[in-house]
């Protein structure tokens, strides 16, 4: 397996699927450098068990980032329950958080690609990975068994937009971007319905990163690697 890159950031990485992504990340066997685990309050409650972490793990460190004002947010909603501000307070989470973290780490990623020593897109270089889902998929939508769900499908179609847009224009400044649906995974979001658990869903993915090229920049790839429609 080729190397991953000596630095990441982990956006919202106190829970669920980040913080086991930064658990795995920490513990792989070729381990990183740095890992910056981010969330909103690192160093309230909900980031009791990524403090645990870091702790064990000299690599990780804690940072504060707020990239929206709206941590809990309501992802069910019919046409008729819907309102304005929920629609906009999901896609300020989903949309516009993803291009502030992107707009944020620019120049790092510039510089990390400039100072790589090597050639062609790769995660030992410089890379932005979304983490996404295929819910995100419009001809999926007639087929989703979920009570109706506006925010949230349409925040993650709007989001695969956005990164194949980042895709487009940061590949000549050898930048590789790429969205990843984890699969249905047994967190909060996912609920206990779910067939993976956190950990088959993550296990795989320090592989599917470290094999990421430029034929790779901008698809849409679930945990295990296998191309998906967008």
């Amino acid at each position: 397996m080729a190397a991953l890159a000596w630095s990441v950031l982990v956006t919202g990485s106190n829970r669920g699927i980040r913080l086991e992504l930064v658990r795995q990340l920490a513990t792989c066997p070729q381990p990183l450098q740095h890992i910056f685990a981010t969330c909103h309050e690192p160093r309230g409650p909900r980031g009791k068990a990524l403090r645990e972490l870091a702790a064990q793990h000299p690599s990780i460190k804690l940072v504060q980032l707020d990239s929206d004002n709206s941590p809990n947010l309501s992802l069910h909603a019919t046409l008729r329950s819907l309102d304005s501000q929920q629609m906009l307070s999901v896609f300020a989470t989903n949309v516009v958080g993803l291009l502030q973290v992107g707009k944020k780490f620019l120049p790092f990623l510039e510089k990390a690609a400039k100072d790589a020593g090597k050639d062609g897109l790769s995660c030992s270089r410089a890379v932005v990975i979304n983490i996404s889902t295929k819910l995100g998929f419009i001809g999926l939508c007639l087929s989703v068994p979920q009570a109706p769900m506006y925010p949230y499908h349409a925040s993650k179609a709007a989001q695969n937009m956005v990164m194949r847009c980042m895709a487009v224009e940061l590949q000549d400044k050898e930048i590789l971007c790429t969205a990843l649906h984890p699969g249905w995974v047994k967190t909060d979001t996912g609920t206990d319905k779910a067939p993976l658990t956190v950990d088959h869903s993550v296990r795989g993915v320090p592989a599917v990163l470290a094999s990421l090229s430029q034929d790779t920049s901008g698809a849409f790839l679930d945990w295990e690697g296998n191309s998906l429609p967008w």
